[in-house]
């Protein structure tokens, strides 16, 4: 099942669609469906990890700025330390 949505679209942009539309030899709108669905997956993916990252924080599985400082500044170093966990 399919909606429609209308959208605008810088003039430029919507000129860069018309030429891959025609050089893919596909419609302008299956590639703006195409390019949409996956944003919102990524925008969906990124938001599902910074929810799991900040209950992660809040049931205190984290590690301090100092110590991350830490071991980042002995990168390259005779001391370098293992990454922390």
């Amino acid at each position: 099942m399919t909606a429609t949505l209308s959208v605008r679209i810088d003039a430029t942009v919507k000129k860069r669609l018309e030429a891959l539309a025609k050089r893919s030899r596909r419609s302008k709108s299956f590639l703006a469906a195409e390019a949409i669905a996956a944003y919102v997956q990524a925008e969906e993916w990124q938001l599902r990890q910074s929810r799991a990252a900040l209950k992660e924080i809040d049931s205190g599985h984290a590690v301090s700025h100092e110590k991350v400082s830490k071991w980042l500044r002995s990168w390259g170093t005779p001391g370098e330390t293992k990454a922390l966990r």
